[in-house]
């Protein structure tokens, strides 16, 4: 639980404070972008939740704060904000919440699909989101994305009898998973797609499911320039790698980007690849800095939710 005695000085004055143990893993600031910011090193709460709506969304970053780093002074319940998990975001999507320590408080989520469910890179166990994931109908596969975003999905696989999936390249995060993927060929895998994209690690995968395409720490949505982004700071293979893998996703038709971290968005297929342009195209030929992200005026407008 966070400690009053260490709650951060540039907090909003109010019973929501931020402590000292924040990681600054942005996921309090998507859930309840209205009442969290960051300074650059840890979140805090920019201004005190008002509305029930800001209310409800606080408390789900109560529960999902990997590090326990959010805390509420008026001790208001969080079983009404547990429940809400997993969290519809479009469709057969749902975000799973509980961020675990272990993979810096990624995001995972669950595909429902009539031929079985899949977990996309896995949460810290929680036993209530384990019941409400058992409703909706369990999850025959997860699907791990890199090494770092295993978090609990060991203990999630023996619970559901599911399958676990990883690249070889990155096996050691999850030795004894069921189905290894080796090569940089896209397979296609039941009702999905499984594209090898090394570069944030050098067997990282993303997974493409019709207009879904989750993307683990390859791509996210760039809330402060608009844009969709590959972050050379924390790529810990290699950079040029991981532009040439960015540019194979051109070749993928899809209106979601769903990142383990970073922000999600809906685009028109057509403003993703020009947004993929932009990234792989211009950056390729410029291996030895930083990629030049160039804001154009897009049709449509992003959706981020």
């Amino acid at each position: 639980m966070a400690d009053p005695a260490l709650r951060l000085p540039t907090n909003a004055p109010g019973p929501v404070f931020v402590d000292q143990t924040c990681i600054d893993c942005d996921a309090c600031r998507r859930l309840a972008p209205s009442v969290f910011d960051d300074t650059g090193e840890r979140s805090y709460v920019r201004r005190q939740p008002c509305t029930d709506e800001e209310i409800v969304q606080t408390l789900r970053a109560v529960v999902a704060c990997p590090v326990g780093a959010i805390g509420d002074q008026q001790r208001r319940s969080l079983s009404n904000a547990a429940a809400s998990f997993p969290l519809r975001i479009d469709g057969p999507v749902s975000e799973l919440g509980f961020h675990a320590r272990s993979s810096y408080g990624a995001t995972s989520y669950l595909l429902e699909h009539p031929d079985g469910n899949w977990m996309v890179d896995a949460p810290r166990w929680n036993s209530g989101l384990a019941a409400a994931i058992g409703q909706l109908g369990g999850v025959s596969t997860i699907f791990l994305t890199h090494r770092d975003d295993v978090a609990d999905a060991a203990r999630y696989a023996r619970h559901f009898g599911a399958e676990r999936i990883i690249h070889a390249r990155d096996r050691s995060a999850m030795p004894d998973a069921e189905i290894v993927i080796e090569g940089d060929e896209t397979i296609a895998f039941g009702p999905c797609t499984i594209v090898p994209t090394p570069g944030h690690t050098r067997g990282h995968c993303v997974l493409h499911h019709g207009e879904y395409l989750f993307t683990g720490d390859h791509l996210a949505w760039d809330r402060e320039r608009g844009v969709l982004r590959a972050n050379r700071d924390v790529c810990w293979y290699d950079w040029p790698t991981q532009l040439r893998s960015v540019a194979r996703l051109r070749d993928l038709s899809f209106c979601w980007v769903l990142p383990g971290h970073g922000d999600r968005v809906c685009l028109d297929p057509a403003n993703m690849r020009i947004m993929l342009d932009d990234i792989a195209g211009v950056s390729i030929l410029r291996q030895d800095a930083r990629p030049v992200l160039v804001r154009r005026c897009y049709p449509a407008t992003a959706s981020t939710l």
